[in-house]
């Protein structure tokens, strides 16, 4: 009996992380058309601070609701924080209620949908440098678009809008 009220119990907080009320982003945001990234070789990434690492690297996930951009509605562009990939555009942003920054789209051919390794979920990477940078769920029925991809704080950094001309380079590794 007490297994069986762990799993109700689990389920149902899995459930409330998984399956958040959400809502479509403000109509008035614009896209940031200006952006421009020009690529860069170099040997190594952009330096992470621990917590960056254990995200990007090693899969970890940030504590829900704690990360600074979970909550930001300025307009602007989503950039990888290991090499600089614009990832996802503002007005892709929606709140979702599950704790994590929450985007309906991202920036065409800049993730990359992979099999988790608990083999039920998808997890997405930056399709530049595989850093994990949450997971995709689909059908959940918050957006028109039927999509909602929960991204970690720290895999991303934020560019605002009136700096979008002047994105840092997208580091891309010397082979």
């Amino acid at each position: 009996m007490k297994r069986t009220s762990f799993l109700i119990v689990t389920s149902a907080w899995l459930f409330a992380f998984t399956a958040c009320k959400g809502q479509q982003p403000d109509s008035a945001q614009t896209t940031v058309t200006s952006m421009k990234s020009e690529k860069v070789e170099k040997t190594e990434y952009n330096p992470l601070t621990q917590q960056e690492r254990n995200v990007l690297v090693y899969k970890a996930t940030d504590r829900p609701f704690t990360g600074e951009y979970y909550q930001k509605t300025d307009k602007g562009v989503y950039i990888c924080r290991m090499c600089n990939n614009p990832l996802y555009h503002s007005e892709d942003k929606f709140e979702s209620h599950c704790g994590w920054p929450s985007f309906d789209d991202e920036i065409k051919g800049a993730v990359k949908r992979v099999p988790d390794a608990d083999g039920y979920r998808i997890e997405i990477i930056c399709n530049n440098c595989g850093g994990h940078l949450g997971h995709v769920f689909e059908g959940e029925r918050f957006t028109d678009k039927n999509v909602r991809h929960c991204v970690n704080t720290s895999s991303i950094k934020f560019i605002p809008a009136a700096e979008a001309h002047k994105l840092p380079p997208v580091i891309v590794l010397k082979k």
